[in-house]
């Protein structure tokens, strides 16, 4: 084997790490953007536990995270609950670090 297909090797492995990394961060993320979501509708037990599904399966609409918004902020709408996208997006990002943290760390 040469030192180029070795090389090349170490980028695929790379590569495939980190979107595993991605797409385990950003479930994690999802499902903590849903409970906090869910607080502020006044959703708790299994009940959580489906809207937590549902946002999940929401961040398959696209690519990108405005179909995660778009549920949250039209899923608080709808019950009268004020929240700007900014900050659905500012909570999404801070779930996001705190679930890369998480992951790295082994928790």
């Amino acid at each position: 084997m040469t030192t180029f297909d070795e090389r090349q090797k170490g980028f695929e492995k790379k590569f495939t790490h980190d979107q595993d990394l991605k797409f385990k961060a950003e479930s994690r993320r999802n499902k903590m953007i849903a409970e906090w979501a869910g607080a502020k509708l006044g959703i708790a037990g299994p009940a959580l536990d489906e809207y937590i599904k549902a946002v999940r399966k929401a961040d398959l609409a696209e690519k990108g995270d405005d179909d995660v918004v778009r549920k949250i902020a039209k899923d608080l709408a709808d019950k009268g609950v004020k929240v700007a996208d900014d900050e659905i997006r500012n909570q999404m990002t801070e779930f996001l670090a705190k679930a890369i943290g998480d992951i790295e760390s082994g928790r």
